[in-house]
């Protein structure tokens, strides 16, 4: 387990031991918005926050260590993370995107494709055949999303990213459900991994942000034109935070992964449940695919309550620990109704094209005792009904 090793060691020593001027173990917090600069014919590595800043240089380096980057840049959101890449297309460029993505995601896609800021399709990724016939089409960017929010389908990142490299396709994945701690896109074959850094990379739901890594020198100088142009960035705050959130990545995800397995077999077994949707259970249509190129299966599932809506209402409200909420990754459990929610902003018709019904429900699960997780589940469905 060498490269275990490797991860898990470079995520604690993440931005540790690298203050020159007074040797502070943890990397200090750089708020300043400006820099002093030697001289008129001097430049420096720091003029402007906006451009670069210590404390967010220290995160981007952190990431794309982990994800095997050469670089990256560091953003105010996970959505500005995606506003940076399609930034990188033209109006006559033609993206291609997962038709069951985040549904802040598909309505930002669809709005700017409407503006004219490029062509777009949605397609069918979890289906070989549909991925190459897409790719007739010589698309500029392939968007992954995989394990899909939020029912949990998984692509076959090697084999569309092997499709794009024979018609120069930029592929990028969006990683925020599993970390770079669980699968490693880039090492997959995709020229960009983005993240909602919101989630489990910082882990304590207390810092909005996100961030873009490539494997590709000319990509990077694209991103960071636009990154700073465009005022994009994260705060040196939020990077500070985030930086110190990841160093726990390894500890959290696993007890979280731990968690998610046994809740899975938990639901999938109990009569008011209808489907699960996890890659970790056998049955799932994703497993194999999840298995060759994940290390995990993650901490995040979703399932479906038997009957009406109000059946799913009366599950939610009798619910202790599971918090009702946006978001997800963070070291506490909660629970989300994406019809109503996260994938409202998708409208009705492309909520059930992805299998978002009003009887879904997505788990975030944290690090809790898993019997308190387990009887709090089992009591609200006993309840439900």
């Amino acid at each position: 387990m060498p490269q275990e090793k490797k991860r898990r060691t470079s995520v604690v020593q993440a931005g540790i031991g690298t203050d020159k001027a007074y040797k502070a173990v943890i990397s200090p917090l750089y708020m300043s918005s400006t820099f002093e600069i030697a001289g008129i014919d001097q430049r420096s590595t720091y003029e402007y926050s906006r451009t670069r800043n210590p404390t967010r240089d220290e995160l981007v380096n952190a990431i794309s260590t982990l994800e095997h980057g050469i670089g990256g840049c560091v953003t105010a959101s996970g959505m500005a993370a995606l506003t940076l890449i399609i930034h990188l297309l033209n109006p006559d460029d033609l993206i291609i995107a997962p038709f069951d993505c985040y549904g802040r995601s598909y309505r930002l896609l669809c709005a700017l494709s409407e503006k004219g800021h490029f062509k777009l399709e949605f397609i069918d990724q979890y289906d070989p055949a549909t991925v190459e016939e897409a790719f007739k089409a010589k698309p500029k960017m392939m968007l992954i999303e995989s394990p899909s929010n939020p029912v949990m389908r998984t692509a076959d990142i090697a084999h569309i990213t092997k499709c794009a490299k024979a018609c120069g396709t930029i592929v990028a994945v969006d990683n925020t459900f599993l970390s770079p701690m669980l699968q490693q896109p880039l090492k997959l074959g995709a020229d960009i991994v983005f993240h909602s850094t919101t989630k489990f990379l910082n882990g304590h739901s207390d810092v909005v942000g996100g961030c873009v890594v490539t494997s590709d020198k000319d990509i990077l100088t694209d991103l960071e034109f636009w990154a700073n142009s465009l005022g994009l960035i994260g705060a040196p705050f939020d990077s500070y935070m985030t930086l110190r959130g990841m160093r726990t990545l390894e500890l959290r995800i696993h007890r979280a992964q731990e968690n998610a397995q046994i809740i899975a077999e938990l639901l999938d077994q109990h009569d008011k449940v209808d489907t699960v949707y996890y890659p970790g259970l056998p049955a799932h249509p994703g497993h194999e695919v999840a298995k060759r190129q994940q290390d995990g299966f993650g901490a995040m599932l979703s399932f479906e309550i038997k009957g009406a809506k109000q059946n799913t209402i009366d599950f939610v409200d009798h619910l202790e620990i599971f918090r009702l909420a946006q978001s997800l990754g963070g070291t506490e459990s909660l629970i989300n109704h994406p019809a109503s929610m996260t994938h409202v902003s998708m409208g009705e018709e492309a909520r059930a094209k992805a299998g978002v019904t009003d009887q879904l429900l997505r788990l975030s699960v944290g690090v809790e005792h898993i019997d308190d997780l387990c009887d709090d589940l089992t009591q609200a469905l006993n309840k439900t009904g």
